[in-house]
């Protein structure tokens, strides 16, 4: 295939995902509306007395619990259900190049993820009245729509190791508890040493960590947790990868 026709077999895959996804309201509505409702909840109506550092915090804590999930379930369940489908099969018949399929899921996955932080930030400026800087919203923007893709990778590992109906169960069991763990839901100085000694161990605290920094609530050291991220989604991609070239 020509260069040109393989930039075009990209690009129509990505935007099938992301059309299929968009009109699956059974799938977008959650990831929108779960982040959105607990900051609203607990970052606005009841983070208000705490102060504008609080504020900010619960702001990047929700929008981290937010991000992570359009990478697990966008990637894990979808790719579970279509490996027992057939539908994997059926694609890697077409000529198209191989990667265009996973390219088109991670582009929806970190638009998603885009529009989970700009409702939050939405919320944050006209409800919580936040001061962010525009430098700082865009920052939080990039840290959510990059951050996506440690997320991407896992799920994808996840897919490829359980069948489609139990995915879902699966996923969440990695979900919710890596997101206590983290200190996404309370400050992470509150949990018992020994957890808070094993935090590092998830992908969800090092974003977490880079979120802070974006709006001014950590200095120095992003560089390490960056790397980490970039160390995560490697690791899970290259599993992920070897699976279903050995089991399809």
């Amino acid at each position: 295939m020509s260069a040109s026709r393989v930039i075009g077999a990209y690009v129509a895959e990505a935007r099938s995902e992301c059309i299929r996804y968009m009109r699956a309201p059974g799938f977008m509505l959650p990831i929108l509306l779960f982040p959105t409702m607990f900051y609203l909840l607990f970052g606005i109506v009841m983070g208000k007395s705490e102060g504008a550092d609080a504020a900010r915090y619960l702001l990047v804590s929700y929008g981290v619990f937010g991000v992570m999930s359009p990478g697990l379930f966008g990637f894990g369940v979808s790719l579970a259900l279509e490996r027992d489908g057939g539908l994997l099969t059926y694609k890697r018949a077409l000529p198209m190049p191989p990667g265009a399929y996973l390219l088109g899921k991670m582009l929806m996955a970190m638009a998603a993820a885009a529009v989970v932080i700009l409702l939050l930030l939405g919320m944050g400026l006209a409800l919580g009245h936040l001061a962010l800087s525009l430098q700082q919203m865009g920052l939080m923007l990039l840290t959510g729509t990059l951050g996506v893709l440690p997320f991407c990778a896992l799920g994808m590992l996840v897919g490829t190791l359980i069948k489609g109906q139990g995915a879902p169960g699966m996923l969440n069991l990695v979900y919710l508890p890596m997101s206590f763990l983290s200190g996404l839901w309370i400050p992470i100085t509150m949990l018992p040493k020994v957890l808070q000694q094993l935090a590092p161990i998830w992908p969800s605290y090092h974003l977490d960590q880079i979120g802070l920094a974006a709006v001014g609530l950590q200095h120095g050291g992003m560089a390490k947790h960056v790397v980490i991220l970039m160390g995560f989604a490697a690791v899970f991609f290259i599993a992920a990868v070897r699976r279903l070239r050995r089991y399809g």
